[in-house]
């Protein structure tokens, strides 16, 4: 198992956090869709392959069907209010992440500047 840095581990988060975004995204604009069903990243599972993988993590597997959702009758289960609930968690994730990586360069720019 090959260990990976810490600004490895950020960028894989960022990328987590962004293939997220984006199915949250595709979830809302299926919302018309008959029979289409929510999808979501196991956070989990995507960050332990992002560990072992570093940033070339592929969250295929990482990706399912959100099962407990109220569905209407023409099968659709997406819920405009829990997408932009997610959609408001992931973008703070990903601020985050961001502010993580310039803690990073700082304390890089601070190392430099002291030599």
């Amino acid at each position: 198992m090959a260990t990976i840095s810490l600004m490895q581990l950020l960028q894989g988060y960022l990328k987590v956090t962004s293939d997220r975004q984006q199915l949250v995204a595709s979830n809302i604009a299926n919302v018309d869709t008959p029979g289409y069903h929510v999808k979501d990243v196991n956070f989990q599972s995507a960050m332990q392959q992002v560990m072992l993988n570093g940033d070339d993590a592929q969250l295929g597997p990482a990706i399912n069907d959100v099962e407990g959702l109220p569905e209407r009758p023409d099968g659709n289960n997406v819920n405009i209010d829990r997408e932009g609930l997610v959609l408001s968690q992931t973008q703070l994730q990903y601020q985050m992440g961001v502010a993580l990586i310039k803690d990073q360069f700082q304390t890089l720019l601070t190392a430099i500047n002291k030599e």
